[in-house]
């Protein structure tokens, strides 16, 4: 019976464990997401101890153990050392680990929710370590890309094409300064407001008549939690792309501030738990002006 094996992994989490060890939770591609000891890595002269950083990707050669499997090679394949020198993108890089944390299935592959980690970590390394609200903005904008994709692919993204009631296309309109959608998170996505009739605070009591986008009476309450300006609505639109760098400095960062934490209240009702590197981006945000 083989006793080692082999996977390529990114290190999400480390916790100490016992007098020098420390345990790592890892995402690999092989094998999903584990959970392994690594021996010794807390001491000065560990031959470990640069190599187990978080995010750093590592070719490892784990031991199988009667109750936790153990670390006795790890050759890094990509450090991410440039996340660390910005407070925002450790941040963002956090924040995008929860959620994957939030996802992640263990003893099946998993290589394209690594792959993807992956991107996203890369995309906001390579952004500048300025400390200006521009670049601050810059971190925001490609976490909340990097969140959508992540919800995408665990099939939970909202909808933002098509009214979540009616399932009409919806497209924002800036000819119109106080034109808004609304957002629902318990139904999905976007709801298209215009005919709203019977409301009640953030709640209604309506559905829409089919075929004509007209909101009834009679059925079970939608929650409106939002109301996106024509902007915001945008950001979400576009999110499902494979690269918005280029139209990052388009939308102004009030707006991609309020799609970031609108997506984020959408994750924790997804997924059940809160994130709580999510406070550092507010922290960083706040400092950034």
């Amino acid at each position: 019976m083989n006793r080692t094996y082999k996977v390529t992994g990114i290190i999400l989490k480390a916790t100490p464990l016992g007098e020098s060890d420390r345990l790592l939770t890892i995402l690999t591609q092989e094998l999903g997401l584990i959970r392994v000891a690594a021996p010794g890595a807390r001491k000065s002269r560990s031959r470990l101890g640069g190599r187990i950083g978080l995010f750093v990707v590592n070719q490892f050669l784990i031991a199988k153990g009667r109750s936790l499997d153990k670390i006795t090679q790890a050759d890094i394949v990509n450090s991410h050392s440039g996340l660390s020198k910005n407070l925002g993108k450790l941040a963002a890089g956090q924040y995008l680990a929860e959620l994957v944390l939030s996802q992640a299935l263990s003893e099946q592959p998993q290589a394209e929710l690594f792959l993807l980690l992956e991107e996203h970590l890369s995309r906001l390394e390579q952004l500048p370590n300025l400390p200006t609200p521009e670049n601050a903005i810059a971190i925001v904008a490609c976490l909340t890309h990097g969140i959508f994709h992540l919800l995408a692919l665990a099939g939970i993204a909202p909808q933002v094409q098509l009214c979540c009631i009616t399932q009409h296309p919806l497209i924002p309109n800036f000819a119109d300064p106080n034109w808004v959608a609304g957002f629902s998170i318990d139904s999905g996505g976007i709801v298209n407001l215009a005919g709203l009739a019977a409301t009640s605070g953030n709640r209604t009591s309506s559905r829409v008549a089919e075929g004509t986008g007209r909101y009834l009476t009679d059925t079970v309450p939608v929650r409106i939690d939002a109301r996106l300006a024509a902007d915001r609505l945008a950001i979400l639109q576009q999110l499902a792309e494979p690269d918005l760098r280029n139209v990052w400095g388009a939308h102004h960062s009030e707006a991609w501030i309020a799609v970031e934490r609108l997506l984020r209240r959408y994750a924790e009702y997804h997924f059940a738990r809160s994130i709580r590197s999510a406070s550092l981006i507010d922290t960083y945000l706040a400092a950034s002006g």
